[in-house]
């Protein structure tokens, strides 16, 4: 029986268990990644040239679980309330454009929120007061 090769081809059951579970993990890493990166980058597109970049956290075994964009805060200025009540809007919008806003979202949205309020105080307060020197 010259020529004739006969084998059996023998599939471990552990390498099998491990290939799966490596698949499973590369599935969850895309799906926890994708999901993240929609969310952060909605926030950034929204946010304008105030947003950072997007940041993914991941845990020790690499499956990403967090992810955040760092936003400018606005700052009151007594000088310019436009400019602070437009920056907080900027900043509400980019905290609430994800479909799923977390509670940190609510957290940014609320803090630019009462910016915003104490700048339209401060407008409205100054409004009346400035002369108009070409009248």
């Amino acid at each position: 029986m010259a020529g004739i090769n006969l084998f059996y081809n023998f599939t471990n059951p552990i390498e099998k268990q491990k290939e799966q579970q490596k698949a499973q993990k590369q599935a969850l890493i895309n799906k926890n990644y994708n999901e993240i990166y929609a969310h952060e980058a909605a926030h950034k597109a929204a946010g304008g040239a105030l947003a950072g970049s997007i940041v993914i956290e991941r845990n020790a075994d690499g499956i990403p679980f967090a992810g955040h964009v760092d936003i400018k805060m606005p700052s009151l200025n007594p000088n310019n309330p436009d400019k602070t009540i437009k920056d907080a809007n900027t900043v509400i919008n980019s905290a609430m454009a994800p479909s799923d806003p977390s509670d940190q979202d609510y957290r940014v949205a609320a803090q630019a929120q009462s910016i915003k309020m104490q700048a339209q105080a401060l407008k409205n307060e100054n409004q009346g007061k400035i002369l108009d020197y070409q009248a």
